[in-house]
Order: C-alpha cells, then structure tokens, then sequence
C-alpha cells in the first residue's frame, strides 16, 4: 500500500505488478493524503496514463486539469490543457474540450495561441479520420460539423463539406446534402 513519504522510485516499485484497476485504487486513494505539489503531480499524472490506457477517457481528462492546476510553468499548463481537450474530443464532449482549451488559451501568449488552435484543430480532423477508418460514420459527422464551427480558412471549411457530403451520402441524410450543397454555391 502506498503512504505519505514514499518517494516515486517507491511508488512505482509498489505498482509495478498491480493490474491497471488496482494501480488505479492504489493512487486514488493516495491521492487523498497531504501530499508535496510535486508528489500530487506525479500520482495525477500516472493516474492519467493509466485512465487513458483502459479507455476511460473523461477521467483521464480530469486528471490532465488537476496537473494543469499544480503545474507551475505556463507552458506545462498549456500542454496539460492540451491534453485535457484532446481527450474530450475523444469523447464527444465538445463542451469540455472547448473549456480545456480556453483555460490553455488563458495561458498563453498570442503566438503559443495559434498553435493551440492549430492543434486542436488537429485533434478534431484526426478523431474524424478515426471515426472514418471505424466506420463510425455518425460519430465522424458530428466531429467534422463541430469542426465546421471554429475559425477555419475557406480551403479547409471546403475540405470539411466535401468529407460531411460523402458522410451525409453515405449515412443516407439527404437533406443534410442538399442544404449543404446549397451553402458551398
């Protein structure tokens, strides 16, 4: 069992064996003790990695917040933030993920801003091409029109309607098509 005082050598040694639910219990549990910000950090950042190796991707994400919270360089705030909003973006939750990246947003200077929002961006067209590959046509749509909604250049909104036209043919929404085509004259 873990316990106040143990370094992080300790700690992973006491893990290292475990099953992912156990490790997860182990460092939830710890994470209950008055623990260093640096100690916080760790077990925060370890229970991410293992939330988001099972699958279970909102916890992940609420654990990638708690280290933004005690990370004390702006630019671990941002990547943490990052993080957070990519993995909401796994899950559909766009809201979530729009907050994660305002309180990166908040943190960052005007260049480091459009890299943000150049990474996002990323994380929405990749989770979209996943969709795709899965065959999880519905789940692509919503990603590629939420895609739709951010600051995009023509080029890009044009990429965007032709893969939702292929999506809405194929999900067999043809008043989507049409309206869509409608708004690309």
């Amino acid at each position: 069992m873990l316990h106040k005082g143990m370094s992080k050598s300790q700690i992973e040694e006491v893990l290292r064996e475990k099953g992912d639910f156990v490790k997860i219990d182990h460092l939830t549990k710890f994470l209950r003790e008055e623990l260093t910000l640096d100690m916080k950090k760790f077990v925060c950042l370890k229970l991410a990695q293992i939330y988001e190796k099972v699958g279970m991707f909102d916890n992940a994400a609420t654990m990638f917040h708690n280290v933004a919270l005690v990370s004390i360089a702006y630019t671990e705030k941002i990547k943490h933030h990052l993080k957070e909003a990519q993995l909401y973006i796994k899950t559909r939750n766009f809201e979530k993920a729009d907050e994660a990246m305002k309180k990166a947003m908040n943190q960052a200077n005007a260049s480091q801003k459009a890299e943000i929002v150049f990474e996002i961006k990323r994380f929405y067209k990749r989770q979209a091409e996943v969709y795709e590959s899965e065959l999880k046509r519905n789940n692509a749509t919503k990603v590629y029109e939420r895609l739709l909604q951010m600051n995009l250049s023509e080029q890009e909104k044009q990429e965007i309607k032709e893969k939702l036209l292929d999506l809405y043919e194929k999900l067999g929404r043809f008043k989507d098509v049409e309206m869509l085509k409608r708004g690309m004259e």
